[in-house]
């Protein structure tokens, strides 16, 4: 398993990436409309930065009531993601998503719940 992402919750995906590019040096991979969100992926050549930004209400909204722009979620890529799943639940911790779904990018994603994690959702991902 690796670093795959950040991603990162914002209002204005648009100007968060001009502004990456800028003091970063990074350019957009992909972007998308996908799950009532804007998506868009920056890539730093070592994983990626995932902007979030609502459309639709949904939980990305939710999340910037709640917190305010930033870290939404650390992902790690993952050969297996059903078998990451069953050694994370073997290991006691609680599950957002028990079986993998689609997720950005046509991936598969899961997520952990962050009571279980040390308040940090973390999200599995296969290519």
């Amino acid at each position: 398993m690796h670093f795959d992402h950040a991603g990162v919750a914002t209002d204005d995906a648009e100007a968060l990436a001009d502004l990456y590019a800028d003091i970063l040096g990074c350019s957009v991979a992909h972007q998308e409309t996908f799950d009532g969100m804007w998506v868009v992926f920056l890539d730093l050549g070592n994983g990626y930065i995932e902007l979030l930004e609502p459309r639709d209400g949904g939980p990305i909204a939710s999340y910037l009531d709640d917190n305010g722009p930033g870290i939404h979620h650390l992902a790690f890529a993952t050969a297996d993601i059903e078998e990451a799943l069953a050694r994370t639940q073997e290991a006691g911790v609680a599950l957002v998503d028990e079986e993998p779904r689609p997720g950005a990018w046509g991936h598969d994603v899961a997520f952990l719940h962050p009571g279980s994690t040390g308040g940090l959702l973390v999200e599995f991902v296969e290519h």
